[in-house]
């Protein structure tokens, strides 16, 4: 299950990637545009782990970090992306839940690195 649910993050984020590069360019504010620039970033970047544990064929804690971890990067580019869009800053305050979600997985898959003694 995590393959396509990384597979489809790692696609929403190269699209909107580009259209925010091409299609908002001239519309988004300095700001709005470092918000979407990060968005994609972490999008991304968590996409690619997500879908490299997914591909691995583990299962338990790593799966579960895979999980955790991309939930936490839709979290956190959803709330900046609405940001740049025009939604209420207070958005902002649910982005860091998506950054611990983050934090979280990434611990998760070294917990399940070192419980297996591999």
């Amino acid at each position: 299950m995590l393959v396509p649910i990384a597979a489809i993050a790692g696609f929403t984020a190269v699209a909107l990637g580009a259209f925010g590069a091409h299609g908002l360019a001239d519309r988004l504010t300095p700001e709005a545009v470092a918000w979407w620039d990060t968005a994609t970033l972490y999008l991304l970047a968590h996409s690619a782990v997500a879908l490299a544990v997914g591909l691995s064929g583990r299962a338990g804690l790593i799966s579960t970090g895979g999980l955790i971890m991309i939930a936490g990067a839709v979290l956190f580019a959803a709330t900046l992306y609405a940001m740049a869009l025009g939604a209420p800053r207070w958005f902002g305050a649910i982005t860091p839940i998506g950054g611990v979600a983050m934090l979280a997985g990434w611990a998760l898959i070294g917990w399940s690195a070192l419980s297996s003694n591999s």
